[in-house]
């Protein structure tokens, strides 16, 4: 039987005058009470002691319990509380110290202070509620927060930390100073809510944390979306991040699993895994990204399966000592580069997709930068299809480019390692080596070109097997000292010229109707030769149309005056 209580500030038949003094009665009895509170202001510090609840009498909002200093309500037992507005300072404003607390049609305001306390082995719910300024910590307890309002806080809206576990469902979380939602050696759930401008990432967790974020909205944010660091896990599913600095962040060892969210907007990166950060993603998005759509950097080492990246800078950037599996990628319509790989980088690509981009793949490093693509359709590029640059390595296999100025390239000291590839309507080259390159390709086909077919220049090495060069202005040209082997090749079209050889190249079984152009490698490396005359005449001023001659016996000079007269 629930023992019933009534506070009214004007007292009156049987009313308690202050819900301090309906508490001291309710706890003499020791029974579980109902003490309703009429509207009004009330300035205590309330004990809460046994199986009580504290309800208004009236609608919620109505009754307020302040203190100057302080905490309001201190806990322990099963204590509930309706409707009430408890405002504090400087203080844990409700602190539940064992047992239960559930706060349902209330408003916690905490000014420089942690507006509810749930500390170790207990239980806390807030259902409907409005927090005001301070941050909700739940520290080794176990929590619900369902359908509440988080606004300002000058901290964390709400910490789990040391252990504690906390689901949060259906909650807005505005404009706190530092996280959303901060997980830390604890587990939560974040289900359904939205979270907009935080001063740091919106949800983080770290510290071996276990966080579940699930069908939320987050925008507007001053750093990341999602944070994962220092090995947390967890899952993030059906999530939309739009303009945070970074979409979501994978850091230090962390290795979420992230399926079918969209990353838009995002000024920086909208996936970003850097320092030993893994992390699998899987039919994502990332729409304007304002650097780089997908980041792989400092050890990182992401798996990204069924993304689509469209519109932004660059695609998908792996640097410095970054690695990374890209498999069933689309990109779209950037204004840089689809595919980088760069400062010793390792990258693996299959079955992507890049339309309208200005250069599908970039790689630029020492020789332990290396990319391997498979099974990848590269169409309308406005430069080359694939550029390795530097000492970098990169490998196609099944790799076609369709409608650009160039194919497949390598140049400065970079391999390039051409398997069953094709390359379609290009209008300058469809392969080619620079600098000191090394180009080697199998079953390699160009087939359109308005230029040249394969292409060597300066000291590049060409070595092509088993290739096809079709409708080809010309089917191949070696320039300066350029060099290598065609074997097993065909050149064929209705005119052009199958080989321009510098005589540097070995034609091993060319199949070909067309002409070969052979041309004499001219010498390098001799300076030219200068003559120096120390008799000649001396200039102090710019000459032109002289006519110089010394050490003659007979001299004849003519001058042609202004009027055509010769003397």
């Amino acid at each position: 039987m629930v023992a019933r209580y009534f506070v009214s500030p004007r007292g009156g038949r049987r009313a308690y005058s202050d819900i301090t003094s309906a508490l001291a009665a309710a706890a003499a009895r020791g029974r579980a009470a109902l003490i309703e509170i009429a509207p009004g202001h009330y300035g205590e510090a309330l004990t809460v002691r046994g199986e009580v609840q504290l309800a208004t009498h009236g609608e919620p909002g109505s009754v307020v319990v302040s203190r100057p200093h302080g905490t309001v309500l201190d806990a322990c037992g099963s204590v509930r509380v309706h409707g009430l507005v408890l405002v504090g300072r400087d203080a844990d404003v409700v602190g539940c110290r064992t047992g239960t607390l559930t706060l349902e049609h209330s408003e916690i305001r905490a000014h420089n202070g942690v507006s509810v306390h749930a500390r170790p082995d207990t239980s806390v719910t807030l259902r409907d509620s409005v927090v005001l300024h301070g941050r909700v910590l739940f520290s080794g307890s176990n929590g619900l927060i369902e359908r509440c309002r988080f606004t300002d806080a000058t901290d964390n809206a709400v910490a789990v930390i040391k252990g504690a576990h906390v689901s949060v469902q259906d909650s807005w979380i505005g404009g706190s100073m530092i996280h959303g939602v901060r997980v830390s050696g604890a587990r939560a759930q974040v289900t359904r809510c939205e979270l907009t401008g935080t001063g740091k990432a919106a949800v983080m967790a770290d510290s071996q944390a276990e966080l579940s974020v699930t069908g939320c909205t987050i925008n507007a944010v001053h750093a990341e979306g999602i944070a994962f660091i220092e090995q947390s896990k967890g899952s993030v599913d059906g999530t939309r991040v739009t303009d945070a600095q970074h979409g979501i962040a994978v850091v230090s060892g962390a290795d979420p699993v992230v399926r079918g969210c969209t990353f838009t907007e995002c000024r920086d990166t909208g996936i970003n895994v850097h320092t030993s950060g893994r992390g699998r993603f899987e039919d994502c998005e990332v729409f304007d990204a304002g650097n780089i759509a997908v980041f792989s950097t400092k050890g990182g080492a992401p798996e990204v399966h069924g993304c689509r990246i469209s519109r932004g800078n660059v695609g998908i950037a792996v640097t410095e000592a970054g690695r990374g599996r890209f498999t069933r990628v689309e990109i779209e319509d950037l204004t840089s580069v689809a595919l980088r790989v760069h400062s010793g980088a390792r990258a693996v690509f299959e079955q992507v997709g890049v339309e309208r981009c200005p250069s599908p793949v970039e790689t630029r490093g020492d020789g332990g930068t290396t990319a391997e693509i498979t099974d990848s359709v590269f169409r309308d590029f406005g430069m080359s299809a694939v550029e390795a640059l530097g000492q970098s390595r990169v490998t196609l296999r099944g790799v076609k480019a369709e409608r650009g100025p160039m194919g497949f390239g390598a140049g400065e000291d970079a391999q390039l390692f051409v398997h069953d590839c094709r390359v379609t309507a290009v209008s300058r080259c469809g392969a080619f080596g620079l600098g000191k390159a090394r180009l080697v390709a199998r079953n390699l086909t160009v087939s359109g070109s308005e230029g040249i077919g394969l292409f060597g220049q300066d000291s590049a090495y060409l070595d092509v097997a088993n290739s096809q060069f079709v409708d080809c202005a010309v089917g191949a040209s070696f320039n300066h000292t350029s060099g290598g082997r065609l074997v097993d090749c065909s050149v064929s079209g209705a005119a052009g010229v199958a080989v321009q050889d510098n005589g540097r190249v070995d034609l091993v079984s060319l199949r070909t109707s067309l002409p070969v152009v052979k041309e004499i490698a001219k010498p390098v490396g001799q300076p030219p030769t200068i003559v120096n005359n120390y008799l000649g005449p001396v200039f102090n001023a710019a000459v032109h149309s002289a006519q110089l001659a010394w050490n003659n016996n007979k001299v004849i000079q003519q001058q042609t005056g202004e009027d055509g007269s010769s003397t």
